[in-house]
């Protein structure tokens, strides 16, 4: 029986029997009646002292059972059926324990399958135009090319590896997000200096399109947030923008500040967006039908986890004369 096997129980009743002898030795030399009298008390006292011990050890030993069931996989604990103080305190800590265990437990799990789903992603995003770079490189091999041909597959590998560059650059950007190494700062943000930094690497590209970039913004708006991630956010939005907007077109964006939140509204000159695209637009590795031909399909699904992650909300329809809209809002509180 593991209950006797115990050394402090052991050496715990064999102190009660000596203590129990010693009290009752001077008693024989008293009266014989008297010895007895004590003898038979304490060994009742003993045999109560016994039980009690013996109960509270086999709760104890229960409580270790359920434990080592729930760490693996068993059911949960009855914290209910322990009503002493000591015990009780106890079962309710190890059932905390094992609750923070599980809900470890299902956050790896959580965390490996989107690992999973992130390298199979990856993979596959890149498996394309590697394999495109592969069979350029095959044909550049190739002696009898023309110099003509051989410009033209330069051009294209050039195309292809700016491609992975980007897609690269993506994905690392967004593993930071998902790994929570980011930390971005809570500093004041102005919204002319967000939207010059976030056109910025624009411009030309906007220029060889013909394209206009019109801004109107509410003098001294402003949020509380980071402006290097922020302008990353808006500039894939623009992108997005310039992309869908034909040659000649123009971009609006209107910006403004109350005392509820500020307000971003990026509006291109395109058609809009598919009634079948607007529920996607945002997810990762997501392209339309009337995506472009370079686009990975992260740099909206980037702006919005950098959004999100600064109590704001970003949300994209179509205009009512034609045209995608964006409506990006910084809250100046928790919502």
């Amino acid at each position: 029986m593991r209950f006797f096997r115990n050394a402090e129980v052991k050496a715990e009743l064999l102190i009660s029997m000596i203590l129990i002898l010693l009290f009752a030795a001077p008693c024989f030399f008293i009266e014989a009646a008297l010895g007895f009298a004590m003898l038979g008390l304490g060994g009742l006292l003993f045999i109560v002292h016994f039980l009690f011990l013996y109960r509270r050890y086999r709760k104890i030993a229960a409580l270790s059972d359920m434990i080592d069931r729930v760490l693996h996989g068993g059911e949960s604990l009855a914290i209910e059926s322990y009503t002493e103080g000591e015990l009780s305190i106890l079962a309710g800590e190890a059932e905390k324990m094992t609750v923070r265990l599980r809900e470890q437990a299902a956050a790896l799990l959580e965390e490996k399958q989107l690992l999973t789903d992130s390298m199979a992603d990856i993979s596959h995003q890149l498996k394309t135009p590697l394999t495109s770079t592969n069979i350029i490189i095959s044909l550049l091999k190739k002696s009898e090319l023309s110099p003509e041909r051989r410009a033209e597959l330069v051009r294209e590998l050039e195309r292809l590896s700016a491609h992975i560059d980007a897609l690269v650059s993506a994905l690392l950007k967004l593993s930071r997000f998902d790994a929570g190494t980011v930390r971005l700062k809570k500093d004041p943000v102005q919204l002319e200096a967000l939207i010059g930094r976030a056109a910025a690497d624009l411009a030309v590209p906007m220029e060889l399109k013909g394209q206009a970039l019109s801004v109107h913004l509410q003098p001294g708006a402003m949020f509380l947030g980071d402006i290097a991630w922020t302008a990353e956010a808006v500039g894939n939005i623009l992108k997005n923008c310039m992309e869908h907007t034909p040659q000649g077109g123009r971009i609006e964006v209107a910006g403004e500040e109350n005392a509820l939140y500020t307000r971003i509204v990026i509006r291109d000159g395109g058609k809009g967006i598919s009634p079948m695209d607007l529920p996607h637009l945002f997810d990762r590795f997501y392209r339309g039908k009337d995506a472009a031909t370079q686009s990975v399909g992260i740099g909206l699904a980037l702006a919005r986890t950098i959004i999100v992650l600064q109590n704001g909300t970003i949300r994209a329809e179509n205009a009512k004369d034609g045209g995608a809209q964006f409506t990006i809002c910084f809250y100046k509180s928790v919502i």
